[in-house]
């Protein structure tokens, strides 16, 4: 049986015992007492209806009952009766505003709910004035103002939001929801419920169409699995598996698997580090591989769920979670974070932050000394006085995907239908979009046998010289690796007796068009007679003098019309010079080329003076001249037009090659 008194209790708490121009339970007259009682009597047998109208006689007879009315509203707001509840509360505070001053906060609380916010913040405010206070309920006050001071300024900026319901491939009469998708837009994943059983899906991208989701086999079990998040290249998966009497450690711990040889490994608990007694869920796992986002709800939170982070390092272990730092986490609820491709925009869902009420979604941005920036409110109407869910956004920055129970159009907007949960995407406008991301999805193959290899991959920002991700290509010597456009990057392939590979890739003024570049990088093996490993020798190698193709070093810069190095070379120097410490029997020759602007003669020396600039710095650091050459070429090599700016550049270029002097 349902206490409608104590509900009404918990909302109102005591009452005054102090009477002013108004009746109480103790000094009404017996008529409405009689009413009155016979009311809280009926309320304890949830015959809500007749206790209404008991309520409603006591105050015909003592129109100033302010118990009477207190009920009243208790039951009205039972029944989730708003408008009425609001009604009866305004009464009690005309007749004494600190009859019980709870009252001010749940009449706030409801004006605030309904978009009322300038007479929210006058009870509001009444209630932090009141003689006594719960500092519990205080703190839900000055939520509430900052709140209402959002929303007014809110209502001034509402920006576009037109969310689309996903096909029926994805959706379905069951409840679809969590959404994630490849940084190559390529394949969809989201949890589905399907006669109880929670499990992951995946839909693959065809045409403009998303083809019929299947469950991801080699994940799912006959337990439950949900709240996945797919890493860039999707051949990592974390998920959220609960009760698992053999390996968990919690109510709800995260678990991990590796898309390899074609299919799913069988998953593994991520362990302590990640995992505690409490419970943990609702992962985000950067596109590097490298870092993990979660929420959990362990006991020495700031709030009731806080948002955690772990980093991986080179051998592979996770780091011991800890809180995220910055202001992200409140005394409330800060749930489902999503950090983009970008590395930089974190968004996640939060009821302590001002917003409109329940969960809204925020986002929050990366600062120089590792801390995340203030939150901000992504706006009406994406947000609204309903609790909103999950989002993630596409690599891109312009579409963001999120579930929802409630009707999105027009016409049943904010109406709850239990019996459906579905996927929504929509454009997400400008103004709270994170830094546009491209991506490079490469195959490393032997330059002769045209076979896979498995090879380190090192991306570095040249601007800084620090790695921007490091990778291993999988069993198809292929990887996939994001790059937020607005730095310039040098990418490395390497492996042990092969001559590595160097790209550029300027994205330092790109914007969110870059295209992604999809390569097929080969590498060619050292000669055997000069390999680190004499013992690798190809079936049929013939012994042919040494002399390799010429590799092109494009992550070498010299300043304009100048033989001098920047700052920015250094990392490719500097692997040019391990290539050679590694394998000391090798020789090779530097060459140096230009575009054809200026004389031949001057472009002559240009490049003879960039090639030795390079033979210079490997002397410097320790290698011996016997073992290098230098030659210019001028504008006599160039390998495309000179007719485009584009074309220059390329023809612009310091390279070297392996061979016997």
């Amino acid at each position: 049986m349902i206490r409608i008194l104590f509900l009404i209790s918990i909302l109102f708490i005591s009452f005054a015992t102090s009477a002013q121009d108004y009746k109480t339970k103790e000094n009404a007259n017996k008529k409405a007492i009689k009413y009155f009682l016979k009311g809280r009597e009926l309320s304890r047998a949830n015959k809500i209806e007749d206790a209404l109208k008991e309520f409603e006689k006591a105050l015909k007879e003592e129109p100033t009952f302010i118990d009477a009315q207190l009920e009243w509203a208790g039951l009205k707001y039972y029944l989730k009766d708003e408008k009425a509840t609001e009604q009866a509360l305004e009464k009690v505070v005309a007749l004494d505003p600190y009859y019980n001053a709870k009252i001010l906060y749940t009449l706030g609380l409801i004006e605030q709910r309904n978009g009322k916010c300038d007479e929210a913040k006058v009870h509001l405010n009444q209630y932090l004035k009141a003689p006594k206070t719960q500092e519990v309920i205080e703190k839900k006050v000055k939520k509430l103002i900052a709140d209402c001071d959002f929303q007014l300024d809110a209502e001034k900026n509402t920006i576009p939001f037109n969310p689309i319901r996903m096909g029926e491939q994805i959706n379905t009469i069951n409840r679809e929801y969590f959404p994630s998708i490849s940084a190559d837009g390529e394949t969809f994943f989201f949890t589905r419920v399907e006669k109880g059983q929670e499990d992951i899906f995946y839909a693959n991208k065809k045409g403009e169409e998303w083809t019929e989701a299947r469950p991801i086999p080699g994940v799912n079990t006959q337990e439950n699995e949900a709240n996945q998040s797919i890493s860039a290249d999707g051949k990592t998966i974390v998920f959220t598996a609960c009760n698992r009497r053999n390996t968990g450690y919690g109510s709800c711990d995260l678990y991990i698997s590796e898309f390899k040889n074609g299919e799913w490994q069988p998953a593994r608990n991520m362990g302590r580090a990640i995992n505690s007694g409490a419970w943990e869920s609702q992962p985000s796992i950067s596109a590097d591989g490298r870092t993990l986002y979660f929420t959990s709800k362990r006991k020495d939170n700031l709030g009731k769920a806080d948002i955690y982070i772990s980093h991986r390092n080179d051998k592979g272990a996770w780091s011991v979670a800890q809180p995220i730092k910055g202001d992200i986490n409140t005394p409330f609820e800060d749930q489902t974070p999503f950090i983009h491709p970008d590395g930089q925009t974190l968004y996640f869902k939060s009821k302590g932050h001002p917003g409109f009420g329940g969960f809204d979604i925020f986002y929050s941005k990366l600062q120089e000394d590792g801390t995340w920036g203030t939150p901000k409110n992504l706006g009406a109407p994406i947000n609204s006085k309903y609790d909103e869910g999950s989002l993630v956004v596409s690599l891109d920055g312009k579409t963001a995907y999120f579930d929802s129970d409630r009707s999105i159009t027009k016409e049943g907007a904010g109406k709850i239908n239990p019996t459906l949960h579905d996927i929504y995407y929509f454009e997400l406008d400008e103004s709270i979009r994170p830094l546009p991301v491209t991506y490079v999805k490469a195959r490393v193959i032997d330059a002769e046998t045209k076979q896979a290899l498995t090879a380190k991959v090192d991306f570095t920002n040249l601007s800084t010289q620090k790695t921007h991700a490091q990778s291993i290509t999988d069993e198809n010597g292929e990887f996939l690796v994001c790059l937020p456009v607005g730095k310039n990057y040098g990418l490395n392939v390497s492996k042990k007796d092969y001559l590595f590979h160097s790209e550029n890739f300027a994205l330092e003024e790109g914007d969110a068009n870059s295209e992604p570049y999809v390569l097929i990088i080969e590498l060619n093996q050292i000669p055997p007679a000069i390999a680190a490993t004499p013992t690798t020798v190809k079936p049929n190698t013939t012994t042919a003098p040494i002399e390799s193709k010429p590799i092109i070093l494009k992550n070498i810069f010299f300043e304009s019309g100048s033989a001098q190095l920047k700052e920015t070379s250094d990392g490719e120097l500097m692997k040019l010079y391990q290539l050679l410490k590694d394998t000391p029997k090798m020789k090779i020759q530097i060459n140096g080329h230009t575009d054809n602007v200026g004389s031949e003669n001057d472009n002559l020396t240009l490049s003879t003076n960039r090639a030795k600039a390079v033979y210079d710095y490997l002397i410097q650091k320790g290698i011996s001249p016997s073992r290098l050459k230098y030659k210019g070429y001028g504008e006599t090599q160039p390998i495309t037009t000179n007719d485009t700016k584009e074309g220059k550049q390329l023809n612009r270029r310091t390279e070297f090659k392996v061979l016997d002097f």
